[in-house]
């Protein structure tokens, strides 16, 4: 079992992706749409809070080219492929380690899942930095079941997204422990009745969860 006595009784875990195994700069895309002449774009879109058509996007309720148009009203001088580049400049590097640590952990019986808000366009630019970095399926294999917001249609914080995953799995909440850097969303699935982690910046899940999985 775990060190820290708060997870005692967890059996499965689900992990959050952008700022727990992937690095991400939510400050890149709002100094990218400055550069190209849009100074505000941090109010329609951070860490905390999103506008409608951001939360449309990673549930897949509009398409990629209806949000490149909505990005195109506030930046009209700028070309496609500069709002692409902008829009995915927030993408750094995968977390190589911490994905391997996982691997560990279900290699020694432990359940692990994959939740992420993201979005068709985010997962096929970081798919592909994944690939290059580690090889997708390696990444894959670490996670029973991964799960992006914009193919299943939900997303957190809602806690009804945790109980919809805990039901597809066969998971008690109460057994499930939930790690995201996003406070919004480790309050919904506390809601939900999962044991939750708020990640810090400075914490990694490799320390965070030293002797989970071995039994004395």
């Amino acid at each position: 079992m775990p060190d820290n006595p708060s997870f005692s009784g967890v059996k499965h875990i689900i992990f959050d992706f952008g700022g727990v195994l992937f690095n991400i700069d939510y400050a890149l895309p709002i100094q990218a749409f400055a550069r190209l002449g849009y100074p505000d774009f941090g109010h329609l879109y951070a860490q905390a809070a999103q506008n409608q058509w951001f939360d449309d996007l990673e549930t897949g309720r509009i398409s990629n080219e209806q949000f490149y148009a909505y990005l195109q009203t506030f930046v009209p001088h700028a070309t496609h492929a500069q709002i692409v580049e902008a829009w995915n400049t927030i993408l750094l590097h995968l977390r190589v380690e911490e994905v391997q640590f996982i691997q560990s952990l279900r290699d020694a019986g432990v359940r692990t899942f994959l939740l992420s808000n993201t979005n068709a366009i985010h997962v096929e630019v970081f798919e592909q930095m994944i690939d290059r970095e580690m090889g997708l399926s390696t990444f894959r294999a670490a996670f029973e079941t991964i799960y992006y917001s914009n193919v299943i249609g939900l997303k957190k914080p809602y806690p009804a997204t945790f109980l919809e995953v805990c039901r597809w799995n066969d998971l008690e909440p109460s057994e499930t422990l939930f790690i995201d850097d996003s406070i919004q969303h480790v309050e919904g699935a506390r809601q939900a009745g999962l044991h939750v982690h708020h990640l810090l910046p400075h914490e990694r899940i490799s320390q965070l969860l030293v002797g989970f999985g071995q039994r004395p």
